[in-house]
């Protein structure tokens, strides 16, 4: 009986040992199962994240392409705006010169002029009155700085002269008539000034 037991007990042993290696494998396979999923998973990862960052990078410039589109329609509007606004100022530069001109007639000394030529004058004013208003309807300013200092974004100096009672850089003398239209400078005054 001892031979069969030993047997029985070999055979018991062998297929625990059978049992421990067929765990062992078991276990093994687990791991190895394991590993391949981590590595899955890291590369699912970082397949993610470069998924996250290149739509984080596509978003970046769709609201790129809109902050564009945004600043482009401003810019339009802008010109637009500004283009309707002073879209006279072409015939207003044109105009200004025959104010000028109507300016020039005008100073002559009533007094030296025939009656004829007085009446003639007459219409001239009423003229250049009218014309005048025309211009203010509009949005056209003279610039007239007499006496107040020199400001080179309105006005140029032609010339200089010294007067004891004006402070240094004073406007003493309007040569040529500024215009604003609309706020805007679109002819400078020509003007003679004080240096000391």
């Amino acid at each position: 009986m001892n031979t069969k037991k030993k047997v029985e007990n070999k055979a018991s042993n062998e297929q625990q040992e059978l049992k421990m290696n067929e765990t062992e494998v078991k276990n093994d396979e687990v791991k190895t199962e394991e590993e391949k999923i981590k590595d899955e998973n890291t590369k699912l990862q970082e397949e993610i994240k470069k998924l996250q960052d290149d739509n984080k990078g596509l978003v970046e410039k769709v609201q790129l392409a809109q902050a564009e589109l945004i600043n482009y329609r401003k810019r339009k509007d802008e010109e637009v705006t500004n283009t309707l606004k002073f879209a006279n100022q072409d015939l207003i530069m044109e105009i200004l010169p025959i104010v000028d001109n109507f300016e020039r007639a005008i100073k002559l000394d009533d007094n030296d002029l025939t009656d004829e030529l007085s009446k003639f004058l007459a219409g001239f004013k009423m003229m250049y009155a009218t014309l005048t208003d025309v211009l203010k309807k509009f949005g056209v300013e003279e610039i007239n700085r007499v006496g107040e200092k020199f400001d080179p974004t309105c006005e140029q100096a032609l010339m200089t002269d010294c007067a004891e009672e004006l402070e240094d850089e004073a406007v003493i003398e309007v040569l040529l008539k500024g215009y604003r239209y609309k706020g805007r400078v679109i002819r400078p005054a020509s003007v003679k000034i004080n240096q000391k």
